[in-house]
């Protein structure tokens, strides 16, 4: 998945969904290990109380705000693995299944 979302410019920025509601904050952001591109954002929501996980490859950032073109409650319900340790590929592949994306060959 690549992007040309700068990471360390995302940490702290608000997020939304498709729709411009509010997500939450960006709290970390993780590299693909083979290429070191960004390619998932950990968001700290207050409505869900954790972090979820979205893909960067398909969202943007409009006006310094990451917008993910998923609905809430899409997002809301992707798999929980913490943060601040690194993502398996089996992980991954969770990911990439649960919002419907092509998994990288």
């Amino acid at each position: 998945m690549q992007t040309d979302i700068d990471p360390r410019r995302l940490i702290g920025h608000k997020a939304v969904d498709r729709d411009g509601a509010k997500l939450g904050t960006v709290d970390e952001v993780y590299l693909d290990d083979a290429t070191g591109e960004p390619e998932w954002a950990a968001v700290r929501t207050g409505l869900f109380h954790r972090d979820v996980f979205v893909p960067l490859g398909p969202s943007e950032v409009v006006d310094g705000t990451l917008r993910v073109p998923y609905e809430r409650g899409l997002i809301k319900d992707a798999p929980d693995f913490g943060v601040g340790r690194h993502l398996s590929p089996e992980q991954e592949l969770q990911l990439y299944h649960h919002y419907g994306l092509d998994v990288p060959g």
